[in-house]
């Protein structure tokens, strides 16, 4: 008999796989809101919903990164607040660690732990998440 795998593992497989929707060739990026082993929502990087994608329209670029997408833990945020989905005390699991925009849409929807696989860039949601008592876990 196989073991089975852990519940953040298989919730990140899962943010891995909602990555693969992405429409931003620069990154994809899945995420999932979960509480009580319940997934509430996910997201991944897209543009405005009905608006051409990065892979039809091109490139939004301001300062090396690109602004055409909507990332995927506020798109993750976004759908669970359009369907009545209540995040607060929930938990994400994201493929790449949130950016500090993402971070602090994250930390105000009440979400209290913040899976993530690969560390992305921003050095400042280390000190803040410890500062607003939000879980940081990296999975290897």
């Amino acid at each position: 008999m196989s073991e089975r795998v852990s519940w953040e593992a298989y919730f990140m497989n899962i943010a891995k796989e909602v990555a693969t929707r992405s429409t931003c060739d620069r990154k994809s990026v899945g995420a999932v809101i979960v509480r009580d082993k319940n997934i509430l929502s996910t997201g991944y990087n897209g543009s405005i919903k009905g608006l051409p994608h990065c892979d039809e329209a091109g490139h939004e670029m301001v300062d090396g990164h690109c602004v055409r997408t909507t990332h995927a833990e506020a798109n993750a945020i976004a759908q669970a607040a359009k369907n009545g989905a209540r995040v607060d005390e929930a938990e994400i699991f994201v493929t790449v660690s949130p950016c500090y925009n993402c971070f602090k849409i994250i930390a105000n929807a009440g979400i209290n732990t913040i899976y993530y696989e690969e560390f992305y860039r921003d050095e400042r949601i280390l000190k803040h998440a410890s500062e607003a008592g939000i879980k940081l876990v990296h999975l290897n």
